[in-house]
């Protein structure tokens, strides 16, 4: 139990929203354009963050058919963010799965001037804690 909050309260640093906001009235699931194809709705995704369940969260498939169109974030009224919600326990799997993959000291032999620094930014974020 303690492990399940401990990953609750790092998805709500992460994702910088307050899930206790929500009162449930599913305005974000009903603007939602992946809801058919989602095992827990919006709404539903908050609540188990509410509760702990982040570990259930993450093996559903459900956090990777999020579109991230934030029409969930336009229409609650109380500002919770749902989709940013979701790309949090995104990153918290990745991290989990990556364990750190991205060392810095690793940069300088794999950057080309290709490559946008937005790549090598993002990339620490998801693989950094």
């Amino acid at each position: 139990m303690k492990k399940d909050m401990e990953l609750a309260n790092e998805v709500i640093r992460i994702s910088g929203a307050n899930p206790i906001r929500c009162m449930k009235c599913g305005k974000c699931s009903a603007s939602c354009p992946s809801f058919n194809e989602m095992e827990y709705a919006p709404h539903k995704f908050v609540d188990m963050v509410v509760h702990g369940r982040i570990e259930e969260l993450m093996e559903s498939k459900s956090i990777f058919h999020c579109l991230s169109c934030f029409a969930c974030v336009e229409r609650c009224p109380r500002g919770v963010e749902p989709a940013k919600i979701v790309e949090a326990i995104r990153v918290v799997k990745q991290r989990q799965i990556g364990e750190n993959y991205l060392d810095a000291n690793d940069i300088p032999a794999i950057v080309d001037e290709q490559i946008p620094q937005q790549a090598l930014v993002s990339a620490f974020r998801k693989f950094k804690k």
